[in-house]
């Protein structure tokens, strides 16, 4: 059983490896370092562990907070496949979404991704009969931009020397891909707009119009999901659920309400932490996962700060895009209530996708650039057995923190009737679209609550209600701090900002930290087993 630190857990005099956070990045690397023979200790200031993962309960429901669908798992020998079979010793257990995962509206059209490569571009052939050359072409990117990603990240694991003499070599195919904008990318293929604007629709899976964010990172996402989409039966607080018994089979725990003040560094290495009531912990090796700006900003003593111009670092990367989700509860199962598993993305009819959010930047009052509706209740076997006659769905839309800044220094749960007030409208404008596209559903709403980018500020203690970490445009992948080693010895980091956005990125940066901290391969150590079995 996870342990609170208010509660007085007896610690031990010192740990192989002390994590800060237990978003996926860190459970991945604790789970794999566990099996390395590393005794853990993971301290997470939240009440709750996960990170992402982390579900939470109300009135007789259960919404999971990040996760809505997962690609490439139902293929057993996919990397992330046997990435996430490793560290859970396969007790975590996946259900495919079907042959429809994204449904896309635009407008009063609407457009299904089939799983699938020969089934997807079909599809996409039929929209556009004229731009099967562009549609073929595009897809040929795609893979060949997420088969250079291989040497990039690999080269992120190699020593400081041995990355000046190779990383050059290492990185050059996938920069190719990565210093081009999505936009640039397509238009060049076709001139067709609605073409491209339904081949980014997905970009709300890394928070970046087309137009400013790196193909790259768009090319991993439209990969990543060509297979179709899953979700963990039980809901997403199983990744945790199987990934600590890995850990406390190795002597580790995770502590949580466990709020670190700062590292400590002595001669230039980290040799542990101090905690908010002045407690120190001790370990042979620190990491972070809290991302680069907590990391830098709030974890660094300042003389060190100032040694290594962390700060300056940061004025070469931004902050991902702040984000709300609408979060509902329905009377009557999913089977009732007709609910789809495939995700629904909303698009207004006029405009590219940039245009839109421009114009909904500068009018809060214009449509929505982007309105996600997803069916957890719908897409989780289990659901029906854990709560018989209940159903749920989480809408997500862009919500600019300055929105909300007024509150920022207010609490949760206490933040005043005018904040309440705001809540209510933007709820009832998302409600709009629920009800616009499955009708049926007036009426059988039980409860709502909306999330905004305070909410995310509090809990998963990003400064703007980041979803995504730091943001995926061209800039961020030429930025060689980005990497499991830090100048201090011993301090490394772990998360989506080393890697990419969302679950899989974050979970493979958590393999690649847990290799730059025991110099091995254990990729290759991975796969190998995996092959065994």
């Amino acid at each position: 059983m996870i342990q609170s630190y208010k509660k007085k857990y007896v610690l031990e005099d010192s740990y192989d490896v002390l994590m800060i956070g237990s978003g996926i990045g860190c459970l991945s690397a604790a789970s794999i370092l566990a099996k390395e023979g590393k005794k853990v200790l993971i301290l997470e200031r939240h009440y709750t562990a996960g990170g992402f993962t982390h579900v939470f309960k109300r009135r007789g429901y259960e919404w999971d907070v990040g996760i809505h669908y997962i690609g490439e798992v139902q293929r057993k020998n996919s990397p992330i496949r046997i990435l996430f079979d490793y560290i859970t010793n396969s007790k975590l257990e996946w259900a495919d979404m079907g042959r429809v995962y994204d449904r896309i509206i635009i407008g009063d059209k609407s457009y299904d991704f089939i799983k699938g490569v020969e089934n997807f571009k079909n599809k996409i052939y039929q929209y556009f009969p004229n731009e099967k050359e562009a549609i073929d072409k595009y897809i040929n990117l795609v893979f060949a931009s997420s088969k250079s990603m291989g040497k990039f990240y690999a080269s992120k694991v190699l020593p400081k020397f041995i990355d000046k003499i190779l990383g050059g070599f290492m990185k050059k195919e996938y920069l190719k891909y990565s210093n081009q904008t999505t936009y640039d990318v397509i238009s060049s293929l076709t001139k067709n707009e609605d073409l491209i604007k339904l081949l980014t629709a997905q970009y709300g899976d890394y928070g970046l119009t087309p137009k400013k964010s790196s193909f790259a990172m768009h090319a991993s996402v439209v990969k990543h999901y060509l297979g179709g989409g899953s979700f963990p039966i039980g809901g997403s607080s199983k990744i945790l659920d199987t990934i600590y018994p890995v850990i406390k089979k190795a002597s580790g725990t995770i502590l949580v309400s466990a709020e670190v003040k700062n590292i400590i560094i002595k001669k230039n290495v980290a040799i542990g932490v101090k905690m908010n009531d002045g407690k120190e912990i001790y370990a042979k090796t620190i990491i972070s996962g809290t991302g680069i700006f907590n990391t830098y900003k709030k974890l660094i003593p300042s003389d060190i700060k100032k040694k290594y111009e962390f700060e300056s670092r940061l004025n070469k990367v931004k902050p991902s895009v702040a984000h709300g989700c609408l979060y509902i509860g329905l009377n009557g199962s999913s089977k009732e209530l007709k609910l789809p598993k495939s995700n629904l993305w909303i698009y207004p009819d006029k405009g590219d996708h940039d245009k839109c959010v421009n114009d909904y930047l500068y009018n809060f009052n214009a449509p929505f650039p982007l309105v996600y509706i997803s069916f957890p209740s719908s897409k989780d076997p289990s659901w029906d057995d854990r709560y018989p006659g209940k159903s749920t769905i989480d809408i997500i839309t862009l919500l600019p923190f300055e929105l909300f800044s007024k509150w920022k220094s207010t609490k949760w749960m206490k933040r005043g009737n005018d904040y309440e007030k705001l809540k209510e409208i933007i709820s009832k404008r998302l409600l709009e679209y629920l009800y616009k596209h499955l009708p049926h559903l007036k009426g059988k709403v039980d409860h709502y609550e909306l999330s905004t980018p305070l909410s995310t500020k509090n809990f998963v203690n990003y400064k703007k209600g980041e979803l995504y970490g730091i943001d995926h445009d061209p800039n961020r992948f030429n930025q060689s701090f980005l990497r499991p080693r830090t100048e201090i010895k011993n301090l490394f980091l772990t998360g989506q900002d080393i890697v990419t956005a969302g679950v899989g990125g974050a979970l493979f940066a958590g393999l690649i930290t847990a290799s730059a901290v025991t110099g091995k391969n254990l990729l290759k150590k991975i796969k190998s087993l995996s092959k065994d079995n």
